[in-house]
């Protein structure tokens, strides 16, 4: 036993043994449900305790998005798989470079479906894999650890702020126990797991709505929706093709045969095909009123 290691843990909110739940090896599978979804239903009100906290870092995401950097989420274990899966959501949903959002997961990619615990032990390889993917001082570090303690994770971190880079931090334990000079952090405390220590569950869902509201609202203040609707995605898929010519009928008018032509024409961009249809303009200049309105069809057609 490393000694060290042991009081650290010990201390941690993500660690302690969570007095609601302590007969749940008793209880029917029903009971055990409903003990599930009350210890879930604190994760909202403690998400919107830390909204101050994600919209300072999505105003950092969106001024570094627009200077062409990037955003590097890294963690491990569950925090890492969550890191990865929002990054992979991006281009499909917003049509995002698959550069501009990167997850990278102790253990590598291997880790994503295995569990490799040791991996996360690794506080120089943390830094090693963020040089190996190239991040600059004009990017952006997200630290993902609902213990805080992490040592991959903080060597990731770490080496990011010495060489200049943005820095924000995701966990669950409090913000007076946090002391990594982070630009950032955000610090979800939803308490005892209902199992001692199984992250996968209170920290791992309230990790991914924070993710999902990091890079959801920072897309939207990029002009990456019209409305509601999700306008920069491209007909990848047939899913995908569907829901192009479902959202140009829906903001335009046009029929379904007229809405595939017209994203026939602006060759599967939903972006160009609402504005030409809603300007009466070509492809070309339908792209030009979107790049001069930095991508906002809103602006492109007010203009």
């Amino acid at each position: 036993m490393n000694p060290s290691v042991y009081d650290e843990i010990k201390n941690l909110v993500t660690e302690a043994q969570n007095k609601n739940t302590e007969n749940i090896d008793t209880a029917s599978v029903a009971e055990i449900l409903q003990l599930m979804n009350n210890e879930d239903s604190f994760i909202p009100s403690v998400i919107a305790g830390e909204i101050p906290y994600i919209t300072e870092a999505v105003n950092i995401l969106v001024e570094v998005f627009k200077k062409g950097g990037r955003l590097f989420y890294v963690g491990a274990g569950t925090s890492g798989r969550l890191g990865v899966l929002d990054a992979s959501e991006c281009p499909p949903t917003f049509g995002s470079d698959p550069e501009m959002v990167q997850g990278i997961i102790a253990g590598g990619y291997r880790a994503l479906s295995a569990a490799m615990e040791g991996a996360e032990d690794k506080y120089d390889q943390g830094k090693e894999d963020l040089k190996a993917a190239g991040l600059t001082s004009n990017d952006v570090v997200c630290g993902i650890a609902a213990s805080k303690r992490t040592p991959y994770v903080i060597g990731a971190v770490d080496y990011g702020i010495s060489i200049g880079a943005k820095s924000l931090y995701v966990t669950c334990n409090p913000r007076e126990q946090f002391d990594i000079p982070v630009d950032v952090a955000i610090c979800t405390v939803v308490g005892p797991e209902v199992v001692m220590g199984s992250t996968r569950l209170k920290a791992g869902t309230a990790t991914k709505q924070v993710l999902n509201m990091l890079t959801t609202a920072s897309m939207i203040r990029l002009g990456k929706t019209y409305g509601n609707m999700m306008v920069d995605l491209m007909m990848t898929s047939k899913k995908l093709e569907e829901r192009s010519k479902r959202t140009v009928m829906m903001i335009t008018g046009l029929s379904y045969e007229d809405s595939a032509e017209i994203l026939k024409e602006a060759n599967g961009h939903v972006k160009t095909a609402i504005v030409m249809s809603l300007s009466n303009v070509s492809a070309d200049v339908a792209k030009q009123k979107l790049k001069a309105a930095d991508g906002f069809v809103r602006k492109a057609l007010e203009a």
